[in-house]
């Protein structure tokens, strides 16, 4: 594994309204790692991730993507993201191909897509386990078949680095199952990931190192909690908020 940094973070610090929620947070991540960002909902997880991608800006810090200041960084393509809990079309009427293909319009905007093109688009329909479906509107999906579709566009564009944003929430385990060997594939690949989570569930056999965040601030960065109480049984399926003092791993979350 390399240690060029793919994502580098210092002192970033954030605010949305008026409430601090990043508060200085330090986070590299390097060259074919597989990092899972995890913490209690409120912790600052899923702004952190949008601050990587510009969607969210900083009031202080700094962030860099393969060596480039956020700023100055053009090369998307280089990048798959997943947002969080969101629809595959988004009410628009599109079959699972298309919602797909348009993962690969940051490679080719201008013109008809190619032969590259589409085979980039039919092998990442292939990965997530929706061949047979490609021709079905995403309107008839299930919420877990929504969330292979919405990775399967980010790997249409045969990313570098995969960030996403608690891709296993609300997914059936036959889904999550089929998502862990999809990420299988890419971290084989060399695909570098960042994934925020609630707990590692069938992702933690991938896992290289587990950042924790609380209230903001990184309180862990190394190897991954181990899992207790009701997360640590088989088959534990993740479908439900948790309660602010509910513990998810070990005190290093609550």
């Amino acid at each position: 594994m390399s240690t060029e940094p793919v994502i580098s973070v210092r002192g970033a610090r954030a605010t949305l309204g008026s409430r601090p929620v990043l508060r200085g947070i330090d986070l590299t991540v390097t060259r074919g790692e597989v990092v899972a960002l995890l913490g209690a909902n409120g912790s600052g997880k899923s702004t952190a991730v949008r601050s990587l991608i510009g969607q969210v800006p900083l009031d202080e810090g700094r962030v860099e993507l393969f060596g480039t200041e956020l700023r100055r960084f053009r090369q998307w393509r280089r990048i798959g993201y997943v947002p969080q809990r969101t629809t595959a079309a988004s009410g628009v009427p599109a079959t699972v191909r298309e919602v797909v293909a348009s993962g690969r319009l940051s490679r080719a905007p201008f013109g008809l897509p190619s032969r590259a093109d589409r085979a980039a688009v039919r092998r990442a329909v292939e990965l997530v386990g929706l061949a047979d479906r490609a021709k079905d509107p995403v309107g008839a999906l299930s919420g877990g078949q929504h969330q292979r579709v919405l990775i399967a566009r980010a790997l249409a564009s045969e990313p570098e680095l995969l960030i996403m944003d608690e891709p296993m929430a609300g997914v059936d385990l036959a889904s999550q199952e089929v998502l862990a060997g999809t990420l299988r594939e890419q971290v084989a690949a060399g695909t570098t990931v960042l994934l925020v989570l609630h707990e590692l569930g069938p992702l933690e056999p991938l896992i290289d190192r587990a950042v924790v965040l609380r209230d903001g601030c990184v309180v862990h960065d190394g190897p991954p909690p181990e899992a207790v109480g009701q997360h640590a049984l088989p088959g534990h399926d993740h479908v439900h908020p948790h309660a602010a003092d509910e513990p998810l791993r070990t005190g290093l979350l609550t």
